[in-house]
């Protein structure tokens, strides 16, 4: 082969080889085009949904500190109230105490005079005074007897009347006034239980009211310390999800920001990866041009023609220096090829293996080439597979941020579905129980409706019976002492007593009357205040049901308003999820698309550096014998 034709099969090898390069450099710019596209949308996703979670949480958080300073507000209004409600509790206790200290005094003193009454009417019945005298026992009676001292009082006060209206004391005072004392004290008597009834019924009364006023000022206070605590505890969880969300936010804006930098920096480098291919492209295109004109040129007639005319190259004249010269490069090229042999075996390299059968087929010139472009194609490699390195390093670190960013996401939303399903369940259940508890309440109170009216029936029935009892009683008692008080004045004939009646029964009888009188009178106010007492149970019964009746229906208002809220929130979570689970996905899906070209290899990049550094050591080593001759 002559050396023009040499020339033209290296400048063909050449142009072949540079087509090939131009192709293959714009196959991997294209893939490397796509992929920048693929991961600019995905990126450009996950800013979008990363800056509505940021609007979503700064809404949500707003939000939440708002309700927790009306909360605040609200707690320290009921704190006023609750501390109201009880100082009035505490006023109505000590006033009640006052109330009950004045009864007893009262009360007592009524008594005292009540049994006086009774045992001065006694002591009267069964003797025979004039005033002057009934008045002297009833100043012996008051002296010992306490409660004597207000009938003392009443009957001289009452005397004093009388005598005003006859115009002065009576002369008689002989004449027999046991009936009309006794009838006197036995109206102070009548007076009395008057007085100590209406006493009584007073301080019924006033227990009842202090009753009511202290079971309503319990109910608010427990109802106001209720709503405290509902409020407090609502207080304590709007706080927490506010801090909860902004941790979240702060995170997002994390993501967010390490999101924007990834997509700055890939669009710059890609921007600088598509210079750099436009200026090879560019590069490589002059390259060829100028190959395919000197292939041109060389290959005219003028040229090639002319060198196989004239044997250029061929028949030369050969020295004894130049067959030294040669001698020694052949010697050499020898040393050179085996020393690149027990290299190639030493590292395993297929490219020393390839070199050194080649050189014993090559000139000396073109081996000298091929250790030249074999040490700068090793070299081009181990800069492209430093950069290479450098990328998946890049990548790899990226995606796994990302992943774990989006893994504890996940994990978080899942279990805060998971939290917000079993509220829900709860709270359904809780509005079950509500329910039912509402229907019980209401039965009761229908039932209890039912007895208090057979009840109210039965006590009014046995109160008109027992006035009606008293009524007649109280006739019969009249009857009787009218007769009984009209014999006692007969005059007494020695020879032939005159029939008054049995005088000796009257006693017994008329105290038998009383006695049933006062039973009657006993049962009447024991049925009243029986019928008092259980319309106020049944009024208190059906004011309790009602409120507690309430309560539960406004609970369960509450608890279907938060299951509402709760059910709304599951399911932006749910979204949440699905979105931040898509995103991991997709960071997976990357870094299986990574595994094969940055971590599936048989070596690892130290070893093939330093492989890669032996070889070209190798060929140094190589070019240095062959470059001595």
């Amino acid at each position: 082969m002559s050396p023009v034709q040499k020339v033209l099969q290296m400048m063909s090898e050449m142009k072949a080889k540079g087509e090939n390069g131009m192709e293959e450099e714009t196959k991997i710019f294209g893939t490397y085009s796509e992929w920048v596209d693929d991961e600019s949308t995905k990126l450009g996703f996950s800013i979008t949904t990363a800056k509505r979670d940021i609007d979503e949480f700064l809404a949500f958080i707003a939000k939440a500190d708002s309700d927790v300073d009306t909360l605040s507000a609200g707690v320290s209004e009921l704190d006023g109230e609750i501390k109201n409600l009880q100082g009035e509790k505490s006023e109505a206790t000590a006033l009640r105490a006052q109330q009950h200290e004045e009864y007893v005094k009262v009360s007592t003193d009524y008594s005292e005079s009540v049994d006086a009454l009774r045992k001065a009417i006694q002591t009267l019945g069964s003797k025979n005074y004039d005033v002057a005298q009934a008045e002297s026992m009833l100043q012996r009676m008051a002296a010992s007897t306490p409660g004597m001292r207000r009938v003392l009082a009443e009957f001289l006060q009452t005397g004093s009347k009388q005598e005003q209206q006859r115009g002065g004391p009576a002369v008689a005072a002989y004449e027999f006034q046991s009936n009309s004392i006794v009838q006197l004290l036995e109206k102070f008597l009548d007076k009395f239980k008057g007085e100590l009834a209406d006493v009584e019924e007073a301080e019924s009364n006033q227990a009842h009211n202090y009753e009511q006023e202290v079971l309503h000022l319990s109910d608010t206070i427990a109802y106001s310390q209720k709503e405290h605590e509902e409020k407090s505890t609502l207080k304590a969880k709007r706080a927490a999800e506010s801090a909860q969300a902004k941790g979240d936010l702060n995170d997002t804006r994390n993501d967010l920001a390490a999101d924007e930098k990834t997509l700055s920096d890939m669009k710059a480098t890609f921007a600088a990866k598509t210079d750099q291919y436009k200026q090879n492209q560019s590069v490589r295109k002059d390259e060829l041009e100028a190959i395919g004109k000197a292939i041109e040129i060389i290959s005219d007639q003028s040229v090639a023609g002319s060198a196989s005319k004239h044997n250029l190259g061929l028949v030369q004249k050969t020295t004894f220096l130049q067959l030294r010269s040669a001698s020694s490069r052949v010697a050499a090229r020898d040393r050179a090829a085996a020393f690149l042999q027990k290299r190639a075996a030493a590292l395993s390299s297929q490219a020393l293996q390839s070199l050194a059968a080649q050189l014993n087929a090559s000139p000396f010139d073109k081996v000298i080439q091929m250790v030249k472009d074999l040490v700068a194609k090793l070299k081009e490699e181990a800069a492209a597979e430093a950069e290479h390195k450098q990328w998946c390093d890049e990548q790899l670190k990226s995606n796994k941020i990302k992943r774990e960013k989006k893994t504890a996401k996940v994990n978080k939303l899942t279990a805060g579905v998971d939290g917000l399903t079993e509220d829900i369940a709860s709270m359904a259940k809780k509005i079950a129980t509500l329910q039912k508890e509402q229907s019980d309440l209401a039965k009761a109170m229908s039932e209890a409706t039912s007895q208090r009216i057979a009840e109210k029936t039965v006590n009014k029935q046995t109160m008109e019976d027992a006035a009606a009892g008293e009524a007649a009683v109280k006739q019969a008692l009249v009857v009787l002492r009218e007769f009984y008080s009209s014999q006692s004045f007969v005059q007494q004939v020695p020879e032939m007593a005159a029939y008054k009646g049995m005088q000796s029964a009257k006693g017994g009888v008329v105290g038998m009357l009383e006695v049933i009188a006062s039973d009657f009178a006993r049962l009447n106010a024991d049925t009243k205040a029986a019928e008092y007492a259980a319309a106020t149970e049944y009024a208190t019964f059906t004011a309790d049901s009602k409120a507690l009746n309430k309560e539960k229906h406004d609970l369960e208002f509450k608890t279907s308003m938060a299951k509402d809220q709760a059910e709304f929130e599951k399911g932006n979570t749910e979204k949440d999820l699905k979105s931040t689970q898509k995103e991991l996905d997709s960071a997976l899906e990357y870094q299986a698309q990574l595994k094969p070209v940055c971590l599936e290899v048989h070596v690892s990049y130290e070893e093939r550096v330093a492989a890669r550094k032996a070889e070209i050591e190798a060929l140094k080593e190589a070019y240095s014998l062959l470059d001595q001759k």
